[in-house]
Order: structure tokens, then sequence, then C-alpha cells
């Protein structure tokens, strides 16, 4: 995991505006990668489709990951990627605005690093953002490549 891109799975348009200027609001500077739904998220991790020259060994950093996703929802895509060998220890946050108690209890079980729920406030949520970037890209050890 040399990269440190973030890869951002979310389908509303606002809601990948507020990430964008939060991230920018909080001097984190790493590349963003959108996907807008859950096939795209998954071609851009497992370089297929319209990932398919990207190289498979520079994963990102950090995969901020919506529930609520067009075609394929986050919960099949949190299943495909600890599914995978290349994947399962990839930093997932969800990054939601489920409260539902069965979607948290479902992401945990599914094997998130961490369950948060979208402030409405843009002030909180770009806090939220920052807290996200000191912690997972400068202050978290990721696994060794290849372990």
């Amino acid at each position: 995991m040399t990269s440190k891109t973030i890869l951002l799975a979310e389908d509303n348009p606002s809601d990948i505006e507020l990430t964008k200027r939060a991230l920018e609001r909080s001097h984190v500077a790493n590349t963003l990668v959108v996907a807008e739904d859950g096939p795209q998220a998954l071609d851009y991790l497992f370089c297929t489709g319209s990932f398919s020259s990207r190289n498979p060994c520079e994963l990102p950093a950090l995969v901020l990951l919506d529930l609520k996703l067009p075609k394929l929802d986050g919960f099949a895509v949190l299943r495909r990627l600890r599914g995978d060998e290349r994947t399962r220890r990839l930093p997932v946050v969800v990054l939601t605005s489920s409260a539902e108690e069965r979607d948290v209890a479902s992401c945990y079980d599914l094997g998130v690093n961490s369950y948060i729920r979208k402030p409405v406030d843009f002030d909180q949520f770009a806090a939220a953002i920052r807290q996200l970037g000191l912690y997972w890209l400068i202050l978290n050890e990721p696994p060794p490549a290849g372990a």
C-alpha cells in the first residue's frame, strides 16, 4: 500500500462535494478517486473495467464507503473486499447517514474498520474528515505489503 490515494464510494453529488471541500479545508492533499456506485468501486480496487490499466499493487490508503450505493450497495462492496486476499486488510471507513443499529452491527461483522455517521453540519463534517485524515493517513501503521 504505497499509494496515499483515498477512494470515496459515494453517489450523492452534494456529499461528494462536501467531502472534497472538507478534505481541502483540512489540508488533506491526498488524491481523491470517486466511485459513484458499487461496481465502479470494485472496478477501481480490482483493476477491472475502466480501471483495467491501473497498477493492482497500488491500493488506496483508505476507502470511504457509503452504504446506500446504486447497483451494488456498500455491504456487498465490503463483503467482496474482505473476501479477497488482496484487499482484506485495506482500511475501510463507512461514512453514511444511516444510524440504524443493524447497519452498524452488519458493517462490523463484515470487517469494517470504523463506522461514522455523516454529520449534517458542514463544520462537524469537516472536523470528522480532518480527524479521519490525521488518523488513517498519518498515524495509523498499515499492514506490511504482501502480508
